[in-house]
């Protein structure tokens, strides 16, 4: 039931943010005065719906996406009046091109031809297509708010949790010490799990990253380290040794190190705008280099599905795997409560995250692709205007559906190879 729950938080919550990115198009759109006769979550047949006005809202049996129906997306040719759809003989992609712009334009009524799209400013398009990303975004910078300075980050602390009882190799590291292993200094020294740390070497400790930092720096001296414990000051001195470690700015490298032997306690601590900001940055520059190494990463995605390949834990991932983690995190025995609330809610910031900068890249039919013709109209206006010609008019942006439809066609093997795999090679939370 856990697991179940769990698959259910974070399908609902994609749906959710799916419908908000729609509405973010839909808001935009009523209020410079485009007619949308529909607002979809989904795609397929429709489950059910409702009309408000002039505009059916629903949702139909395929949970992929969404879409808002805008009238007017394709203009007419140069020449033709609005809602004018022309036979002409052509090759078969102009063929196609036309058969798409004359059913777009036969939804356009009698008194419609201020309340289409491509008519509208340039801006005003550019402000219709960015409110779906812009929308995912806001949801980006709410969630990892409500993570960051709600809740807060799980942060080591200088308070031991546990005390490793003697010296052994990472190979050994099983749980026993084999009878001729060293102890650690910490258990020579009598360090219990709850000691407060307060003092190393005459430093005051105020968290565990300068403690770890103080404690590499050592290696080889006695330290006198001050402790709290039950409330009573504690002084000890302690012989810290050498050990191979894994460096901190490179876990792949090993180096020798201080070693006290300790495992510290961790607690959430509340953080400020900064962080949110840092992890936008860092989680948005992380994205983007996703988005750019996508087809390769699309070749493991192909080999994990249909080889023996492990899933890479930060290659792309479908509504079906996101919600498997879900179900993962859920059932999972080793995360309290409040780390699987935190786990759910920064899942649900970064594929925010994800989808918002995904439908920025520039090219049809993603949301990037119309914003991208909306700033070209803008350039060839303003070069008009400069030169003192007249008024270049719309983007054609229909000259582009070849383009669209080669897109849409990458976009559903993509997805359907997501599917595929996210169903019998999943990426798993656990390792």
């Amino acid at each position: 039931m856990f697991w179940l729950a769990g698959v259910l938080i974070l399908f609902f919550g994609l749906l959710v943010s799916i419908a908000l990115h729609e509405l973010g198009h839909m808001s935009f759109a009523k209020l410079f005065g485009v007619r949308v006769p529909q607002f979809m979550v989904g795609f397929g047949p429709t489950m059910w719906s409702f009309r408000r006005g002039e505009t059916e809202y629903g949702i139909k049996w395929i949970p992929l996406g969404g879409y808002i129906r805008m009238i007017g997306m394709l203009p007419p040719r140069r020449g033709d009046a609005p809602g004018q759809v022309r036979q002409v003989s052509t090759g078969p992609w102009q063929g196609l091109i036309e058969n798409a712009r004359g059913a777009a334009l036969e939804e356009i009524r009698p008194g419609d031809e201020e309340r289409v799209f491509y008519s509208k400013k340039w801006w005003q398009k550019l402000l219709i297509m960015f409110g779906g990303p812009a929308m995912n975004l806001v949801l980006a910078v709410l969630f990892f708010s409500i993570l960051l300075m709600g809740i807060g980050r799980e942060t080591p602390q200088p308070v031991i949790q546990s005390v490793s009882k003697c010296v052994v190799s990472a190979s050994q590291a099983n749980g026993q010490c084999p009878a001729n292993a060293p102890l650690t200094p910490a258990a020579q020294a009598k360090l219990q799990a709850g000691d407060r740390i307060v003092s190393f070497d005459g430093h005051k400790i105020t968290s565990y990253t300068q403690l770890q930092g103080l404690i590499r720096d050592s290696a080889g001296r006695t330290v006198a380290i001050d402790i709290r414990r039950n409330g009573q000051d504690v002084k000890a001195s302690v012989p810290i040794i050498r050990n191979k470690m894994a460096d901190l700015k490179d876990t792949q490298k090993t180096v020798e190190v201080g070693f006290l032997g300790i495992t510290p306690t961790s607690a959430y601590v509340q953080q400020g705008p900064g962080a949110v900001a840092s992890t936008m940055g860092d989680m948005t520059g992380r994205t983007v280099g996703a988005l750019v190494n996508m087809p390769k990463k699309m070749v493991g995605i192909w080999k994990a599905a249909f080889g023996n390949e492990k899933r890479d834990p930060n290659g792309p991932v479908g509504v079906v795997g996101v919600s498997r983690m879900g179900g993962e995190v859920a059932a999972s025995h080793d995360l309290t409560t409040l780390q699987k609330v935190s786990v759910f809610i920064g899942l649900l910031g970064s594929l925010n995250l994800a989808v918002g900068l995904f439908n920025l890249v520039p090219l049809l039919p993603l949301d990037g692709g119309h914003m991208a013709g909306a700033l070209l109209e803008a350039l060839k206006k303003g070069f008009a205007r400069l030169t003192r010609r007249p008024d270049p008019g719309y983007v054609d942006v229909a000259k582009a559906l070849p383009v669209t439809y080669v897109m849409a066609a990458v976009l559903v093997v993509m997805g359907g190879l997501l599917i595929y795999a996210d169903l019998v090679n999943p990426i798993k939370l656990n390792g």
